[in-house]
């Protein structure tokens, strides 16, 4: 292969390319990644933030996507303790919406369906007596305990963009595919830059397979940008895209639980600690019709929401609350279903092979992703006759092995909780809440952000509060980071924590940095210790 030659061109830097090229890259194959925007731009940095097997999919019959994502959540939860860990979630019963004994039922199954070696079981309490009744209004005086997950999203697909790098993969962001066309038994396609990584204003690179992960823009793409010269299209399958807006208001209550509110419409609301100072309320589930990078929350659905937490909480939330708020594009297989909430979340990977191969990721989410990349990577393996068996299902994502700071690893939460206290011990100059975000940010990579610092002063001015120039550099070399956006709203959640004036400095900053122009050290990626 020359160096515009690939096996496999993933158009797609959401979760659900970059677990497909980190499957593929892991299997020996020559991958190229290509985003259009930063990695998460869209869907994959606007999601609840929740690793889950999805409990209301159970009154849908949805049993096998429920069961695949339970198999997938506790092995999710091991491989990156530091961006994910366990979550309890409690349920106010409101008996107008569902009989006791149904919740029963539906927590039974969930308990059941697939293996828990870490969360524990569901249980009814007394709200009266439980910490996660005081916020509530006095009603509510029975409820339901479960166990799920929680994820930093935007940062669990670059730990998979930087894992399929270390294993020989070429991620590149701002970078457009504007056209492919099959060309005797390959691809040919076209990729312009936007202000990226890719070299020059436009190139045109080769590929045995094409793989088609474009979330939202996926059935567009295939009726736009990946159609043959003559002859009959491509067919592209009807997505149904699915709007989905959260709010962020100041911290409702003051434990660690999340709650999972009925809705009189028969959807469901989550509360959720975030960000220590906030509390995350979503979500909706409105059909859209228009561009999918454009979707924003209306002020309809903010009022939705806040009516809704209104309806538990004792303390009133009102919009004028919201402090920020955030909406993705759900594209989601149509089966037909007349409710958006009701439609299924499970995915579709469709090949075509006429010609050299196309595959096609429809629909999906968060907690099945590294399951999909690994089928898609059995599918596209066996298609070109190269690459070796999958190797996911045990594997750790870069920061996630924390062995080297705590020795051999027990469960992922009180792993992580050893962790921060080795942190304090070796570096004990850094300030405890900024060792405890850059642990959960970076895990055992903490070390490729201090360097060689020995005090705080080591780590460069502070650009913003807690953001300090080491950390920008590396995020600029190491983890594709551009612009202040990328930065403070998907590498990190620190544009909640920043004044207006702070913002505008990271952005100067970045703009300086890139009009330097200088090239960034290379990056090597011998192992994640």
């Amino acid at each position: 292969m020359d160096e515009t030659s690939y096996d496999v061109l993933v158009v797609g830097g959401g979760i659900n390319g970059a677990g497909i090229a980190r499957d593929l890259a892991g299997r020996g194959l020559a991958v190229l990644l290509a985003e259009q925007d930063d990695l998460a731009a869209h869907t994959s940095s606007a999601s609840t933030k929740l690793i889950h097997g999805g409990l209301r999919y159970l009154e849908y019959r949805e049993f096998a996507l429920v069961r695949k994502a339970l198999q997938e959540r506790e092995r999710l939860l091991r491989s990156a303790p530091h961006i994910m860990w366990p979550l309890r979630f409690v349920m106010p019963h409101d008996p107008s919406m569902r009989p006791a004994w149904m919740i029963r039922a539906g927590l039974f199954l969930y308990d059941h369906l697939a293996r828990r070696e870490v969360l524990p079981a569901s249980r009814a309490v007394a709200l009266q007596r439980h910490v996660a009744g005081a916020p509530l209004q006095a009603q509510y005086r029975r409820g339901f305990v479960y166990s799920d997950g929680w994820v930093d999203d935007a940062r669990l697909v670059v730990l998979n963009a930087l894992d399929a790098r270390a294993r020989g993969a070429e991620v590149r962001t701002r970078t457009r595919c504007t056209a492919a066309r099959r060309v005797g038994s390959h691809w040919q396609v076209e990729l312009a830059g936007t202000g990226g990584t890719v070299p020059g204003p436009a190139q045109t690179v080769r590929a045995r397979a094409l793989v088609n992960a474009a979330g939202p823009w996926a059935e567009s793409f295939l009726r736009r940008q990946a159609q043959p010269p003559s002859g009959p299209a491509l067919t592209a399958r009807s997505l149904r895209l699915v709007k989905g807006s959260h709010i962020v208001v100041p911290r409702c209550f003051e434990h660690d639980h999340a709650y999972l509110f009925q809705n009189p419409d028969k959807r469901i609301t989550f509360a959720i600690p975030y960000e220590s100072r906030f509390t995350l309320i979503g979500t909706t589930d409105v059909e859209f019709q228009g561009a999918p990078g454009e979707a924003r929350a209306t002020p309809e659905e903010i009022a939705y929401l806040c009516q809704q937490a209104s309806r538990y909480f004792r303390q009133p939330v009102h919009s004028a609350d919201v402090v920020w708020h955030y909406s993705g594009v759900r594209p989601l297989l149509d089966d037909e279903r007349g409710d958006p909430a009701a439609v299924t979340r499970d995915y579709l990977l469709e090949t075509d092979t006429q010609g050299a191969p196309l595959l096609s990721v429809w629909g999906g989410k968060i907690t099945t992703f590294r399951k999909l990349a690994e089928e898609a990577g059995d599918t596209l393996t066996r298609l070109l006759g190269k690459g070796r068996a999958g190797w996911t299902a045990q594997a750790l994502l870069p920061g996630g092995d924390l062995s080297a700071w705590i020795g051999p690893a027990e469960r992922p939460d009180t792993d992580f909780a050893r962790f921060v206290a080795a942190i304090g011990v070796r570096h004990g100059w850094l300030p405890p809440p900024l060792a405890l975000r850059l642990a959960r940010a970076y895990g055992s990579r903490i070390d490729r952000v201090l360097g060689s610092a020995t005090r705080l002063a080591d780590l460069g001015p502070a650009v913003a509060p807690g953001l300090h120039e080491a950390e920008l550099h590396y995020l600029r070399r190491e983890e594709w980071a551009l612009n202040a956006d990328d930065v403070l709203w998907r590498r990190s959640k620190l544009g909640l924590h920043s004044l207006p004036a702070q913002a505008r400095q990271v952005a100067d900053w970045m703009a300086a940095q890139a009009a330097t122009a200088t090239p960034a050290p290379a990056v090597q990626e011998a192992s994640w210790s």
